[in-house]
């Protein structure tokens, strides 16, 4: 015991002193004796009760297996690891480091065995679910792959649903995920690149592309970014976003995609795509995502092309409808009234006369309440759903028309408006800011206002790069090839050509 708090004094020491230190890069080597690294061990999990560490001799050696409970199976590594090296046989008059070689050789039965001589790369395997081998006399540890924690089932996204399509979706573990979309493209060519960002967490990540197909310099540029990010902790795709967009965009709108399917990851790569998947998070990000692939589905590829050009058209115009309706019905209604029919207009006209709200007021309270049920809707139990929906239509429909708080054309207003925005799942956070703008714009400045808005809008999107690749391609700047699948979607025989569009235009 004086010896093992001896070595705990002299890490604590050490480690003080390495305190404030800029070289993330520096390596701390592993000791050859087995006594040294365990203790540094249970200094840095500062007696973390996960922490496992099983002595064993090894041909009248001193050797540690070093675990973490729950993140690797217990059954494979008694079978696989403990059992074997215990019932081994072993030559006589083995050197340490020959013993190692003979172990890795002829001993051990795991599929998965890396080496490390560093304790940062140590510690990464170990809380990465690996068990850890290490031999007294030698400063190379063995790392076996025995993972065995707990995840959840693949099953289809909620939020993603297809009608036609996969019923798989991705989960929370990376490799599970690699998996889904090695299955889906078997093809060598498709590259898979992992790395670690989190100062803390160390969540690893993977780049997934198709070598012949991606643009050398976004895929360059995607790497760039990523090694320049500087974040403590990665715990959701979302973490990653700002870092992946250009530092100067001040659009709305997003040039990085995320996912749930990897259906969807599947054919965005095949198009010259690059795939960022994140351990911990069953989602895909795809960069770098156009503005025209928010009206695009994998269903739409499963209909015959007149079915699915007219429903791309539909999810057109319902962009529209949801963005600028309640803004032209609040212009309209306050500048040019003259415009709606004259039965319209009478009962418009002693409807709001009767309600003790400006135009403005009523139609931004009326989305006000419509968001607080929806945020409602989505954070309370599946049970309870439904009772949400019903108080919502009896408070907001019935009652609130019925005591003259609100009137009736602009509830309706407000409800297709609402159900044209779930058309596009991908914008309604966007659609959703848009709807209060253009309202302010319609109710200061009449349909001028809507105009002006509107321009000032497709500047921005127009303006707007991802990595380089305009964000309206292949709209602006124009592509005849590119509209195949934009303006309508063309059939198989003509989407199925070989070429991709992002690779042609920057290289």
């Amino acid at each position: 015991m004086k010896e093992f708090s001896g070595l705990w004094k002299y890490f604590s020491d050490s480690c003080s002193q390495n305190v404030g230190k800029k070289n993330r890069t520096a390596r701390t080597c592993l000791y050859d004796i087995t006594d040294k690294n365990t203790a540094y061990l249970r200094f840095k999990f500062d007696g973390s009760a996960d922490l496992t560490i099983r002595n064993i001799y090894v041909n009248q050696k001193r050797c540690a297996i070093v675990t973490i409970e729950g993140m690797c199976d217990k059954e494979t590594l008694s079978l696989s690891v403990i059992e074997p090296l215990l019932k081994s046989f072993y030559p006589e008059k083995t050197e340490k480091m020959e013993l190692m070689s003979y172990i890795e050789k002829y001993v051990l039965s795991a599929s998965d065995i890396s080496h490390t001589d560093n304790f940062e790369d140590l510690l990464q395997m170990i809380m990465s679910g690996f068990a850890v081998l290490i031999i007294d006399g030698c400063s190379t540890a063995i790392c076996i792959g025995v993972q065995g924690y707990s995840f959840r089932s693949v099953t289809e996204p909620d939020s993603e649903v297809s009608e036609r399509g996969s019923r798989e979706g991705f989960v929370e573990p990376l490799h599970i995920n690699m998996s889904l979309l090695r299955r889906r493209i078997k093809n060598p060519k498709l590259k898979m690149e992992t790395m670690i960002l989190g100062e803390l967490s160390k969540t690893e990540i993977c780049i997934c592309y198709i070598t012949d197909v991606v643009s050398e310099s976004v895929l360059d540029k995607l790497k760039d970014r990523l090694n320049n990010i500087d974040i403590d902790t990665v715990l959701a795709s979302g973490y990653l976003v700002s870092f992946l967009e250009d530092e100067n965009d001040r659009s709305i709108f997003s040039g990085v995609g995320i996912t749930e399917r990897p259906d969807t990851v599947g054919g965005k790569i095949n198009e010259g795509r690059i795939a960022v998947l994140i351990d911990g998070t069953p989602s895909a990000l795809i960069i770098p995502y156009l503005f025209v692939e928010n009206f695009q589905t994998m269903g739409d590829y499963s209909y015959k092309p007149y079915y699915a050009t007219l429903i791309r058209w539909l999810k057109y115009m319902c962009f529209f409808v949801a963005s600028l309706l309640p803004g032209i019905y609040t212009a309209v209604a306050l500048f040019n009234p003259e415009l709606f029919p004259e039965q319209i207009l009478n009962q418009l006209e002693t409807s709001i006369g009767n309600t003790p709200f400006s135009l403005v007021t009523e139609i931004l309270l009326v989305l006000f309440l419509y968001e607080i049920m929806r945020e409602a809707g989505l954070r309370l139990p599946k049970s309870l759903g439904h009772a949400v929906s019903i108080v919502g239509a009896l408070v907001i429909g019935d009652t609130a028309v019925s005591a003259g708080l609100i009137v009736a054309p602009t509830l309706m207003i407000v409800a297709v408006t609402a159900i044209a925005s779930y058309v596009i799942p991908n914008l309604y956070p966007q659609l959703y800011v848009l709807r209060i703008l253009f309202i302010f714009a319609g109710g200061v400045l009449g349909i001028w206002g809507i105009v002006l808005l509107f321009c000032v809008l497709t500047v921005n999107v127009c303006g707007k790069s991802v990595l380089g690749v305009p964000y309206t391609m292949p709209v602006a700047p124009f592509s005849m090839f590119g509209m195949r699948d934009v303006a309508i979607r063309a059939d198989w025989k003509i989407l199925g050509k070989k070429r991709t569009l992002i690779k042609d235009i920057k290289e």
